[in-house]
């Protein structure tokens, strides 16, 4: 049996707990705290777990006797545990309410193979558990979760090396950091080449991440400890102190969620140079200023940021000043789960000094004449293999390129030539098969999404700028 069966076994429970009223979007979580428990023991490291609350305590009861026992084992590890086994259970309740369902979940998880499971890796497991919730669409997960594929072709393109302090400011369940680890022991024979004390400098040191909502922070720390990963996991708000108070880093690698403050995205960061309600524009000044001198990032972005006017141009301005904005990917449609939202990978190196950095932008178009992805067109690390041929074996962006012209997918940009556009990075020259543009095609529940994403987007910046307007009155 492979990771692949496995995780259609756990998938199949849902069904169990859809039968005791559990949304999908309870659903990983509530069953993260059995695996652990269970996978706690089939890698011999009970010891973490306090005496009488491990996985044979709550198998060796039944009944109403079982879930008690059970809400009292989430109780006790959030409170008594310690270090990543409380993170994990911090704030743990269950939403079981059926002695029967939770038995079953008990039962089926024991009658796992679990001995291919070690075989395969339950770190691949459960991040498999994690892109079959995200791929649910009534799970609403796919915000928390970005294609593995594309993650595959930014973490080969950047390159993180050991050494390097790496970090994920809006983590979500981590799969950045837990690939880039992979490519970094790929690359050191699984660390062996390392010496002792960078050895322990990649496993403790190496990485960072910041996590907002609570649940999600859950299924983040169960990945990365499942990877065998260490370091330093934030629950936290990127946007108020956590952010301000991260240390530089070497890359940066990041999804930053959709939309904007409002629901959660906290106040803008006094740091800030630039003020803005807008989330995506706030954690692109935070990874072009987290960056060290010559540092590399990676990050995701809808297309909103590459046109907004406004701040949103002052805020590019001041990357293409600080950073060489060397590379932008225009993503395809339908590799996210939000409707309506089109994306982007922009790629920057930041400078040894603020001026005059980015003198050329290269865009590579893989959204034209693509097809429309989803559960019967999967993305797959194909897709991506001549974007990664074009961009060339320095992660700096600085490898010769070749401008395909207008019939080509690559092309270069000069940055006067950007300028003179206003500095609008929203760069497009391929037609159609059809003669129709991506807009005119979308649906329309992507129309409205799109509409609703930019009135929200001008409603927060008129809320920012009257705060402003009422502080400076505050001040006469």
């Amino acid at each position: 049996m492979n990771t692949q069966d496995i995780v259609a076994k756990l998938w199949s429970m849902c069904h169990v707990l859809r039968d005791d009223g559990i949304t999908y979007q309870d659903y990983v979580t509530e069953l993260t705290y059995l695996l652990f428990l269970k996978m706690m023991k089939e890698t011999n490291e009970e010891g973490a777990l306090p005496k009488g609350y491990r996985w044979d305590d709550l198998v060796g009861k039944e009944g109403i006797e079982q879930l008690n026992f059970y809400r009292e084992q989430l109780v006790h590890l959030g409170t008594s545990a310690k270090g990543r086994v409380q993170s994990i259970f911090s704030n743990a309740n269950s939403s079981l309410k059926k002695p029967k369902n939770l038995l079953k979940l008990v039962t089926d998880i024991d009658g796992l193979d679990w001995y291919s499971a070690r075989s395969e890796g339950l770190g691949d497991l459960y991040e498999g558990l994690l892109e079959k919730n995200a791929a649910e669409k009534k799970s609403g997960a796919g915000q928390y979760f970005t294609p593995r594929p594309l993650i595959e072709c930014m973490v080969h393109c950047i390159k993180p090396q050991h050494g390097e302090i790496i970090q994920d400011p809006a983590a979500g369940t981590g799969g950045f950091l837990t690939h880039a680890d992979r490519y970094i022991k790929e690359q050191t024979d699984d660390l062996f080449d390392l010496s002792t004390e960078e050895q322990k400098f990649q496993k403790r040191k190496a990485f960072y991440a910041i996590e907002l909502v609570d649940d999600t922070h859950r299924l983040l720390m169960m990945n990365v400890m499942l990877h065998g990963m260490d370091g330093t996991f934030i629950a936290g708000d990127t946007m108020g102190d956590t952010g301000k108070d991260l240390c530089k880093a070497d890359v940066i690698l990041t999804n930053p969620p959709f939309g904007t403050k409002r629901g959660g995205g906290g106040p803008t960061r006094d740091d800030f140079t630039f003020i803005t309600g807008n989330k995506q524009l706030g954690f692109l000044q935070h990874i072009y200023r987290g960056l060290k001198p010559g540092g590399r990032a990676a990050v995701v972005l809808p297309d909103n940021v590459l046109f907004e006017e406004g701040v949103g141009t002052k805020i590019r301005a001041d990357l293409m000043d600080k950073c060489n904005l060397h590379t932008i990917l225009r993503l395809p449609t339908g590799i996210f789960y939000a409707q309506g939202v089109k994306t982007n990978v922009l790629f920057f190196t930041r400078g040894k000094t603020d001026n005059g950095n980015t003198k050329r932008t290269w865009v590579y178009d893989l959204r034209t004449n693509m097809p429309a992805f989803g559960k019967r067109t999967p993305l797959t690390v194909e897709h991506f293999a001549e974007f990664e041929k074009c961009y060339g074996k320095k992660s700096d962006g600085t490898s010769k390129r070749k401008d395909q012209g207008e019939e080509g997918r690559f092309r270069c940009f000069e940055r006067q030539a950007i300028a003179e556009r206003g500095d609008n990075l929203d760069i497009s020259w391929l037609k159609d098969d059809d003669g129709a543009g991506n807009n005119e095609l979308a649906e329309p529940e992507e129309i409205a999404a799109m509409i609703r994403e930019r009135l929200s987007t001008a409603l927060e910046e008129m809320d920012a700028l009257t705060a402003l307007l009422e502080g400076e009155e505050a001040g006469v």
